[in-house]
Parts: C-alpha cells; structure tokens; sequence
C-alpha cells in the first residue's frame, strides 16, 4: 500500500544549488580550474619586460655616476699625495704673514699728519740792519690766519717773518698779545690758500699720565716733533727772561728746546690744548732736561679778549 507521505530516507536537494549545465562534457575539476586562473595577474616573463621598460630611461644617468666616480677613484689613487708641512713650516709661514701685514698708524703719527699743515715757523729780527734773529714757532688757529704763539720771541723785534708749512715765507705783524700769558697773536701780510687751522681742544680733559705732543722748531729745525706725557697741572712758573710769574701752566716731559716756544702742545688726538712757554733748567743753559711748560690754549684764547676755543 502507498503512502503519501516523503521517504525520509530520500535525498534532499538544495533549492538554491546551481545547477550544471545541460550538456557539458567537461569534467567538474577542471572546471574550476579554468575559473580560477581568470583571477591571476599576468606571468613573470611579461612582469619582467614591464620592469625593464620602466628601468631603461635611467641607466645613462646611473652608468655616468658610475664612471665618474670611477675616474675620481682612479685619479686619487694614482696622483702622489704632497708632502706635509711641518709644524716648523707652518710657524713660518704665519710669521711672514704677520709681519707682511700693515700695522695702524700710531697716535703720535696721527696727531702729526693732523698738525703739520698748521704749523708755522717763527723769525723775530731784533735791530735793523743785524741778522741777529730770535726763532719759536707758531700755530694757525682760524682760517682768517690767527697765528698763536710766545710773546717773548717777538716782544723786541724790529721785523717779524713767518714761514708756512709749505715754505711760503710772508712779513708778520701783531694783533694782540697777552704779558700775563706770554701769549701772542700774528697776523700774515701774504699767507697761502688755504690756511689749515688746527684743531682745538680741552685742555680740562687732561690727566697726569695722558699721552702728549710737542710740534715745533728746535734750534730752527723746521717742523719737529716729539712725544711725552702729562707731567703736572696748574703749575705756576717764573720766567727768567721777563720776570713774569706765569700761572695754572701744563707741565710735561716731551723734548722741547728753544724754538719750540710759541708752538702747540697736542693730546694723543691731535688737538691743540696748549702753547709751548717755556722750559725750565736750574743752569744757565737753554737745554731740556725733563720738564717744560704749556699755556692752557682756553686760557690763551681769553688773554686775547677772545671766548675760550
């Protein structure tokens, strides 16, 4: 007798199984064998290629490093190497360098070069018809050819000649003087163009120790220079030619003879801060031996009736 009901003992099938195609001879395995090589990329030979053409446009750069670098390799190795210097030579050659080099100028060479074109030479002749002639030494102040200098050179004379830094020589005349500063101003009939006055200074800046100059014309050499320090400040000094006590003078210690008298004393800047005076010696002969006297050039301006520079 037949039973409607499913033999459990029956196969079941999967609904949403795919099915196979009708009327395919080819085996299930190499089926899937084919659909599976669909999804691999391209073979090594055609990797390789791609890469060689990717590669290509860079081997000229890559092989002229190479070669360079070679070169360089080849030069190093076949070219001697120099001879190294020695400490000895080394010290050597520094020195030759250090002496090569040009130093500054010093201050005293400075303060000259700035002077120099101001200075004046003096020359008093005492009587008429005597060569006798008494020599100091002068410096122009202003552009209109003020020339400051020590009255005692001039205070007797019969003419007064001044020469110029260059060697222009004119006739002289006083403008003014002062007895209590033994502080005289000159004044050129034909000076040169362009006067170069000097430049002024503050002689309340100074300091004993501080480096200064004396310009001037010792014994009538013309233009010398000399250098030394500040010895003392407001010194009193009693001169033996006039009799004269002159006060609140600078003392200092570079070379000044007769014929520096009238002449200006400068700092290490170049600047006139006073008039050579004097110089004392407690013999009877006219020679430095160490100490000699300034007037203060702002007390020198106002012996004159003029404001101090």
């Amino acid at each position: 007798m037949f039973s409607n009901h499913p033999d459990p003992f029956a196969k079941k099938t999967d609904p949403f199984a795919p099915r196979p195609e009708k009327n395919s001879n080819i085996p299930e395995p190499l089926l899937r064998a084919q659909s599976s090589d669909k999804t691999k990329g391209p073979p090594l030979r055609e990797r390789i290629k791609q890469l060689r053409a990717r590669v290509r446009p860079f081997i000229p750069l890559v092989a002229g490093m190479v070669i360079a670098f070679a070169a360089m390799f080849i030069y190093d190795f076949a070219t001697p190497a120099g001879p190294r210097m020695s400490e000895q030579r080394v010290n050597e050659l520094v020195a030759n360098a250090m002496a090569s080099a040009t130093p500054p100028p010093s201050f005293a060479s400075r303060a000259y070069e700035m002077i120099a074109p101001s200075l004046v030479r003096v020359e008093a002749q005492l009587t008429a018809g005597d060569d006798k002639r008494a020599y100091g030494t002068g410096v122009v102040v202003d552009e209109g050819g003020a020339i400051l200098s020590s009255l005692h050179i001039v205070n007797r004379a019969f003419k007064i000649e001044v020469v110029f830094y260059e060697g222009t020589r004119s006739d002289a005349s006083i403008i003014a003087k002062s007895e209590e500063q033994d502080i005289v101003v000159l004044r050129a009939r034909t000076p040169p163009q362009p006067l170069i006055p000097a430049i002024l200074g503050s002689p309340g800046a100074l300091r004993v120790g501080d480096e200064v100059f004396a310009a001037g014309n010792p014994f009538g050499i013309r233009n010398s220079f000399s250098a030394g320090v500040v010895s003392g400040l407001n010194r009193n000094f009693k001169s033996p030619k006039t009799g004269a006590t002159l006060a609140n003078l600078i003392q200092f210690d570079a070379a000044a003879n007769p014929g520096n008298s009238g002449g200006p004393l400068l700092n290490r800047d170049g600047e006139v801060v006073g008039i050579v005076t004097a110089l004392y010696n407690p013999t009877d002969q006219e020679v430095f031996i160490g100490i000699a006297f300034a007037v203060p050039i702002d007390a020198a301006g106002g012996a004159m009736g003029s404001p101090p520079w």
